[in-house]
């Protein structure tokens, strides 16, 4: 999760009043159901899991995509596992690592420019800056959006238009107890420590609380997710604010391109962030904070087997820092890794008969 330099944009905002845009309140918002989720309409589950952003600061692209993804699979009718790229979105629009990306640029870049599947520009997630390009053709496999506006930040308001648009970006300031959170309905409590941008995908009136998706995996919290208080937002003791403008609460409607380009999907399931491969088996990573090591990366200790799930794909290449190393046609893809000591960049290319896609790990051998 993101931290901010939370005093210099305080006092920014304070002397920059909200515009509100493209959303009025309807006669409709008197009729809206007691419970509504974008996880439950009429039984089915238009989300995608929570995914980790850590150690990166990309929560505004994940933020956004998230959003995105449950809209475009309402539209296709049923849950197939949209997953786009917030690595592209966030990087194409401006985005870096120092602070992240501003929400209305991104949700701009999304009119005019949409956004592609995760397999042309995978998240490496680093915390810092690096080139970037996404896989040639990536411009015929996205999505786009006709229309991004503010919410006023009313109850009423806020319900109305997770009903009638769909998920809304929410930029929040952060306390200690929110990334300690583990179950029930969240109310925030101390001083404020930053901001992080994250989505409300659905409201309970009997419960007073949001539904909302983070972007710190699904062992954070409830399954990633996090129940939100109505009370949490008060003028004295905020939980949202306009961060990059309007008033902090932001909608996309009209969501349009190509759903299901037909693509390879790959993930690297093993080598794992956060996790130390010691010849070949894994344990979780103590002192992920060494200075000497880049924060999150897997650490590999000898050599290790690494292991992808594929979906649409006919074979798979194997990289090392730019070099190819192996080329499976066989399932289960996978290839035993050992190099050299240091950081070393794993890239792995999924392939079938139209189209490539591809994954990327950073790992650090420590001998």
């Amino acid at each position: 999760m993101k931290k901010i330099i939370i005093v210099i944009l305080l006092a920014f905002l304070i002397s920059v009043p909200p515009v509100i845009a493209n959303f009025e309140p309807t006669e409709q918002s008197l009729s809206l159901p007691l419970k509504f989720s974008w996880r439950d309409i009429n039984g089915t589950d238009f989300t995608t899991p929570a995914k980790n952003q850590a150690p990166a600061p990309l929560c505004e692209a994940y933020a956004l995509c998230g959003a995105l993804e449950a809209l475009i699979q309402y539209k296709v009718g049923y849950n197939f596992g949209c997953d786009l790229s917030e690595a592209h979105l966030f990087f194409y629009a401006n985005g870096t690592a120092l602070w992240g990306v501003n929400v209305q640029e991104a949700a701009n870049y999304l009119l005019e420019h949409g956004v592609p599947d995760e397999g042309c520009f995978p998240d490496a997630r680093r915390c810092f800056d690096t080139p970037f390009e996404s896989l040639d053709g990536w411009e015929n496999r996205t999505v786009k959006i006709t229309e991004w506006g503010w919410v006023d930040n009313r109850i009423e308001n806020i319900k109305q238009a997770l009903v009638e648009h769909g998920p809304l970006v929410i930029c929040m300031l952060t306390r200690n107890d929110f990334f300690r959170y583990k179950r029930g309905i969240y109310i925030p409590h101390g001083p404020v420590k930053g901001g992080h941008v994250i989505t409300i995908f659905g409201y309970d009136d009997e419960q007073r609380y949001w539904e909302v998706k983070n972007s710190g995996g699904t062992d954070w919290g409830e399954d990633g997710w996090i129940r939100v208080s109505y009370d949490a937002h008060t003028p004295d003791h905020p939980f949202f604010w306009p961060f990059y403008g309007g008033t902090g609460i932001l909608y996309i409607d009209g969501v349009y391109g190509n759903f299901q380009p037909d693509v390879p999907q790959i993930t690297i399931d093993e080598p794992e962030f956060y996790h130390t491969y010691l010849r070949g088996r894994k344990l979780p990573t103590f002192f992920s904070n060494l200075r000497f090591i880049q924060k999150g990366v897997p650490r590999i200790i000898g050599s290790m087997m690494v292991q992808v799930s594929v979906v649409n794909t006919d074979s798979v290449e194997f990289f090392v820092d730019g070099e190819s190393k192996f080329i499976d046609d066989q399932r289960p893809f996978e290839w035993e890794f050992h190099d050299e000591k240091g950081l070393h960049t794993i890239e792995v290319f999924a392939y079938n008969e139209h189209n490539v896609s591809k994954a990327i790990s950073d790992v650090h051998v420590l001998r």
